[in-house]
């Protein structure tokens, strides 16, 4: 079975046979809201993913700290080897915590919200686990599932390359940079302003694209296909999980129990043949011998697939999560554009009516109310008007900007996002091949013991001799 110090990535070229030398970037250049920070050389495809170097991480012994105290925690040593020049050594190491490692995702999100971040284990998904939160079993399942988030952001071509990321591997003083980096986060590269005021107010859960990317929806279809044999698969193995080992003998779905009382039955009945004794006795041990094996393989196999599947199934949620993000900005700009055109027809009849052309403008039955509205208002002066209209010229030349800058920012979303899907597609085979060969390499050795066993007792049985 793969070590945890194995590079299960093996089958990505990290770097393009005719990729030059990675430089380092000017440091305004990776800050923004995430998809502006890996640049393309003219002759590269640019939605294509660029990876500019390896980044090989590891969790490691887990050790409780101020054990005899009220505040102990578990502390794990995460580790990387590097050539990724942001880093300064190329064999970083340091102790986090489980909430340094909270912060380190959270914060990630934040900083890229165009990027695929995977999300970290459940704080109290406890199955499959006896014990309190400073148990061997809990410590060890833990470290495996924070050693598979490392893994899955070293496996991101962007995200690897985060100077929080860096910092998480290397700095000696994590609390002082996490202050840091929460007092002076990296800046957008457009601040708050008309468009997040109007398009906060404009969107709600019940909008949807009304020009959809046949791309996307594509997209959408796979992750649905995919998420659903995720789930059929965990109930399917949960399912043979329970009925192989649930543990509880009295549900009559506890294969390993009915094995061990089968055993204890034959046994007691060697004791009524004396003539047979001996090789009935080894026959329940052998029985004694699958039962426990039975057991160890759920263990060793089949609870760690069903985490790595819960796990699966969470890392591509948050592939989902891009993808509605992506048809947010494409809605905003959608909302932004419609909201810029009912502002311009409302200047254009206030235009008309002080030009005395409003019978003309064809805005029909609706401008005409308004215009009643405004006359029974007292507010249908031209001076009314025009300064009306000197308002709605500034909102204008703001919903312009305004609209442009969401354009911008829906086709470099969309752009970002297709070079998400092709990561995380990466990244979602080298997992199945690691998950899947885990599986197999547990019912090979489940199935290799198994027939030794059985190999062992079969002379014996065929040497007992019945008189008839």
């Amino acid at each position: 079975m793969l070590g945890d110090d194995e590079d299960v990535f093996d089958s990505v070229t990290w770097e393009s046979p005719n990729a030059p030398a990675y430089e380092p970037q000017d440091p305004a250049a990776t800050r923004g809201p995430g998809f502006r920070q890996t640049t393309y050389d003219s002759n590269e495809d640019p939605l294509q993913p660029k990876w500019e170097g390896y980044l090989i991480t590891s969790v490691r012994d887990p050790v409780k700290e101020l054990a005899e105290t009220k505040d102990a925690y578990v502390s794990y040593l995460v580790s990387a080897k590097t050539n990724l020049p942001i880093f300064s050594t190329p064999n970083p190491s340091s102790r986090r915590r489980f909430q340094d490692f909270v912060f380190l995702r959270d914060h990630l999100v934040r900083d890229f919200p165009a990027c695929v971040v995977p999300a970290l284990p459940e704080k109290h998904r406890l199955e499959y686990i006896t014990g309190d939160r400073f148990s061997p079993e809990f410590m060890e399942r833990r470290r495996l599932d924070l050693h598979r988030f490392l893994q899955r952001l070293a496996r991101h071509p962007t995200l690897q390359r985060s100077t929080l990321v860096r910092a998480f591997f290397e700095s000696t003083e994590w609390h002082v940079h996490m202050h840091q980096h929460v007092a002076h986060p990296p800046t957008n590269e457009h601040s708050q302003g008309i468009l997040d005021n109007i398009s906060d107010t404009l969107l709600n859960a019940f909008s949807r694209v009304r020009k959809p990317d046949e791309r996307f929806l594509a997209m959408r279809e796979n992750v649905d296909k995919f998420e659903e044999g995720l789930v059929v698969s965990e109930r399917l193995f949960g399912r043979i999980r329970s009925r192989t080992s649930d543990g509880n003998p009295e549900s009559g779905e506890d294969l390993t129990a009915d094995y061990h009382d089968l055993a204890v039955a034959v046994q007691g009945l060697g004791f009524l043949e004396s003539g047979i004794t001996d090789p009935l006795n080894h026959f329940s041990n052998t029985l004694l011998e699958f039962s426990a094996l039975l057991r160890h393989t759920s263990q060793t196999t089949t609870d760690p697939l069903l985490v790595h599947l819960h796990s699966l199934l969470t890392y591509s949620h948050a592939n989902r999560a891009v993808l509605k993000l992506r048809d947010q900005k494409q809605l905003d700009f959608e909302e932004l554009s419609d909201y810029l055109s009912g502002v311009t027809a409302e200047r254009d009849r206030l235009a008309a009516v002080i030009s005395g052309h409003a019978g003309s403008t064809g805005l029909g039955i609706g401008a005409y109310l308004k215009d009643r509205v405004d006359a029974i208002r007292g507010a249908d002066d031209d001076r009314s008007r025009v300064e009306k209209m000197r308002k709605l010229d500034a909102k204008i030349k703001e919903l312009q900007d305004a609209v442009t800058t969401a354009h911008e920012t829906s086709d470099a979303f969309s752009d970002e996002t297709l070079r998400e899907q092709t990561i995380f597609q990466h990244s979602k085979e080298a997992e199945m091949k690691e998950m899947l060969g885990n599986l197999a390499d547990g019912q090979i050795e489940f199935y290799k013991a198994a027939m030794e066993e059985w190999d062992r007792i079969i002379p014996v049985i065929q040497r007992i001799r019945v008189d008839v």
